[in-house]
């Protein structure tokens, strides 16, 4: 897409859509989230950065929010720290596992 077409469509979106309206982009995960007016700043356009699932939807309610390239290099900064996957290691070993849920296995179905 030219830089004049996508400038184009992102004033078209800030101008015409909705509060709180997500729009796909062409890489999967990363989407424009139109934001209300708050206090004195008007309406404005940020970048969301959500994981999708295999049916091709957000994993996340609210992924990570971007305002600026600011954010961005802040943000690659934390996550390209080796701490962080240690961390999330030892996260991953104390946290309970989570539960099975949805159809049970055959071997669970109460025959009547």
């Amino acid at each position: 897409m030219s830089e004049e077409k996508l400038v184009e469509g992102l004033k078209l979106f800030l101008e015409k859509g909705k509060e709180w309206e997500r729009k796909a982009t062409s890489v999967p995960g990363i989407f424009i989230l139109k934001l209300p007016p708050y206090k004195r700043s008007p309406s404005q356009l940020v970048v969301e950065i959500n994981p999708l699932n295999t049916s091709g939807t957000p994993t996340k309610k609210r992924g990570l929010i971007l305002r600026n390239r600011q954010e961005l290099e802040q943000f690659k900064k934390l996550i390209g720290d080796g701490k962080l996957g240690g961390l999330l290691q030892r996260i991953e070993e104390v946290n309970q596992p989570a539960k099975k849920t949805g159809r049970p296995e055959v071997g669970e179905i109460i025959e009547i």
